[in-house]
């Protein structure tokens, strides 16, 4: 009987101690390993396109060993991008077609998983894309016989308003969400070919995410939206019950400018956690070109967006990332030798609001800035990226170099490093 109850206690601690590796929602909280979980990470979109047998395992390698120098162990990744059949979209994609996969790019994302888990690092893996640059809903609609997807970056004719109107049919497009449902399972179903771990039992996975900033779009769209949303949530739950779930959400940007309508896209309580972007240049708050004039603009802006999705999480009891955040270097230089002043007055800002959140145990407890881009370079001076150069944090439908921290942004890096050493990382 002795024997019995101590092999019991033993597996139960077995059990216990397994739970704990996995990251964890305690009521606005982030836990791992039995403690607080706060961190200063990056987003890394094109991770596990250079851990494919094709791509660059030594620069995946090494960019990896430079973020943990610096406490960056949480990455934002993209699982894969989808057609890839247009200019300023990523090449390879993961699924060249409706259903299809490229095995050599599967072998990636394992690879990545399995130096990650080895760093003890954690990785936020988003399913799909609101948009075009890794073909994502407008590349499903386009499978689906929606017509070509009208690309902004490849005619004038493309304007975003007609690009956004194009992809607020996914919600309502009963082929599209079937294909993007069995993605999802297939993906979450996967088992490492290098670890031999399935996914849902790896701790170095900290959350599924549904897409990269999926978008309400219209109030009349807001139903199809978040009856989509919330059976992609789900059906995320019910196929795993080991890691959390987010949504990918810009935050009120993209619900329409309202934050009410992004409180009540976010109801369903099996969202784990919140998420905000923040992108100034891109919601015209700032100009590199006069950027003595806007910074003061950009930061009031940026402390007020942060201020208001806070205080909807901690009303909604769930902490959250602003999981991406990102401004150009001075005169939007493109090269690691252009000044980052402004850049670094910025990030500033988001590093001493989580500090603070954490200290008066607030709901913000994490950041994710956009992006490493560790080795990656522009090879022209317009930016261009084309299919064999380097990657780095700028997807092909930016100028390369344009968000990106560069391994050789040291100052910076150092920043972060002094952060990530006061959260514990």
């Amino acid at each position: 009987m002795r024997k019995s109850i101590t092999l019991l206690l033993l597996a139960f601690a077995i059990q216990l101690t397994n739970a704990q590796q996995f990251v964890a929602v305690k009521g606005t909280e982030f836990v791992k390993d039995g403690k607080d979980y706060s961190y200063v990470g990056a987003n890394y979109w094109y991770g596990a396109l250079l851990g494919a047998k094709s791509g660059d395992r030594p620069r995946l390698l090494r960019e990896l060993d430079e973020m943990k120098k610096y406490g960056i162990t949480n990455l934002r990744v993209m699982v894969g991008a989808d057609g890839g059949n247009y200019d300023f979209t990523v090449r390879e994609p993961l699924q060249p077609s409706q259903g299809k996969y490229n095995e050599d790019l599967l072998a990636g994302l394992d690879f990545l998983l399995s130096e990650m888990g080895k760093r003890k690092m954690t990785a936020v893996l988003y399913l799909t894309n609101n948009w075009e640059w890794s073909g994502g809903m407008s590349q499903y609609l386009e499978w689906n016989g929606k017509g070509p997807i009208p690309n902004p970056n490849l005619s004038p004719a493309n304007t975003w308003d007609k690009f956004m109107s194009y992809v607020a049919q996914f919600h309502s497009c009963e082929p599209c969400k079937e294909a993007l449902e069995k993605h999802i399972r297939f993906i979450i179903g996967r088992t490492n070919g290098y670890t031999k771990k399935k996914y849902t039992d790896d701790p170095t996975i900290m959350a599924w995410q549904v897409a990269n900033e999926p978008r309400v779009f219209t109030p009349e769209n807001e139903a199809a939206f978040t009856d989509w949303l919330n059976k992609t949530v789900d059906l995320i739950d019910s196929l795993d019950k080991n890691h959390l779930i987010c949504t990918g959400s810009e935050g009120r940007m993209g619900a329409n400018g309202d934050l009410a309508t992004y409180v009540r896209t976010h109801a369903n309580p099996k969202i784990d956690y919140l998420t905000m972007h923040i992108w100034p240049k891109n919601w015209s708050w700032y100009n590199a070109e006069e950027a003595d004039a806007t910074m003061p603009a950009t930061l009031k802006n940026t402390a007020s967006y942060i201020e208001e999705h806070v205080a909807a999480a901690k009303k909604m009891g769930r902490p959250i990332v602003i999981e991406e955040f990102g401004l150009p270097r001075e005169h939007e230089g493109l090269s690691a030798n252009n000044p980052d002043n402004h850049r670094r007055a910025f990030y500033s800002l988001f590093f001493e609001t989580l500090k603070r959140s954490k200290l008066e145990n607030g709901p913000l407890r994490g950041i994710n800035f956009w992006g490493f881009g560790g080795e990656g370079a522009a090879k022209n001076e317009q930016g261009k990226w084309t299919i064999g150069d380097p990657y780095t944090a700028d997807p092909p439908q930016e100028p390369q170099g344009l968000n990106t921290v560069f391994g050789s942004d040291s100052q910076l890096l150092e920043s972060i490093k002094t952060y990530n050493e006061a959260l514990g990382n």
